[in-house]
This record gives structure tokens, sequence and C-alpha cells, in this order.
């Protein structure tokens, strides 16, 4: 392969990072557990944007409860999240498997 091509591909590919990042701030999901009594929302950066508890899910008697619905929304918007990525990842590689790309 030529030295000139394979440094052109590698500045495409540090465009195609610089686009990612760049959509990773714009992306927003949402999960949620106990029937949606505990909701919590993540960028695409994996930062909790917000936690939402309904009245009826704190019980001061039963905390663990209250905890286990709440690793559950966290644990459902993270997967929520992976989709999300590999299905934007997919889009700016043409679904070319790069290792360390973001979603991949």
């Amino acid at each position: 392969m030529n030295p000139m091509d394979i440094l052109q591909n590698m500045q495409n590919l540090q465009g195609k990072m610089a686009e990612m990042q760049q959509k990773l701030t714009k992306i927003t999901v949402e999960g949620s557990s106990g029937g949606g009594m505990v909701k919590m929302k993540l960028n695409g950066k994996m930062e909790v944007l917000s936690v939402s508890i309904a009245p009826e899910a704190v019980d001061p008697e039963d905390l663990q409860m209250l905890e286990d619905l709440i690793q559950g929304a966290a644990n459902s918007a993270l997967r929520e999240l992976q989709d999300v990525l590999k299905h934007e990842a997919a889009d700016l590689t043409g679904g070319l498997n790069i290792p360390g790309f973001p979603g991949m």
C-alpha cells in the first residue's frame, strides 16, 4: 500500500473519531426499573444527566429495594447506550471493526 494512502486513511480516521466525540455529547438515553419507578438518563459520555425516583419507591424500611431499583435503572440505561453507540460507530466506520473506536 502506498504510504500516502495510509496517511490519508489515518487522517480520515482521526476526522471520524472527532466526529464521534462530538456526537457523544448529543446522545441521550434513558433506562428505568420497577415499572418506571426509577429512571436514569445518561449522555453518550456515560455521564448521569438525571435520576428520577417515584415517591412510592422510597420505603425507609427497605432501602435495599431502592438501591436495587437504582442499579437496575443504571444498567438499563447503559445497555441502551451501548446499543446506540454500536449503531453510531457502525455508521461512521462503514461497518469496519476498529479496536478502540467508541462503541466497538
